[in-house]
């Protein structure tokens, strides 16, 4: 499960990725924020205990995506425009994420 193309619509404010298998995903630039998954936006958990994200502060230009940078063979890292770059997608996060996006369970 590897990208083959990955492209940017700015005119819609998109992501759009083309998959090995031949599908492609679409993710709206908000969401792919929204949905950032580093430990300052979703948490993280250490031996056993939950530490929850602080309250998000929304800030100018956080969605904003100004490049992505590739991360080995397995991710992309994102960098915003409001300086936030420590989120790394993972192609299996970015289809998980997709596919919530198309059952609805993620609005885009």
């Amino acid at each position: 499960m590897q990208p083959t193309r990955i492209k940017r619509d700015a005119e819609r404010e998109m992501l759009v990725i083309t998959w090995d298998d031949g599908s492609q995903s679409e993710y709206p630039i908000k969401v792919l924020r929204d949905e950032c998954p580093c430990a300052g936006c979703k948490g993280e958990t250490i031996l056993g205990t939950h530490y929850p994200a602080p309250l998000k502060i929304f800030q100018e230009g956080m969605y904003q995506l100004e490049k992505l940078v590739p991360v080995g063979q397995y991710a992309v890292q994102a960098y915003w425009k409001d300086g936030h770059d420590t989120g790394i997608y993972s192609w299996e996060y970015l289809r998980a994420l997709a596919s919530a996006i198309k059952n609805g369970s993620i609005a885009s």
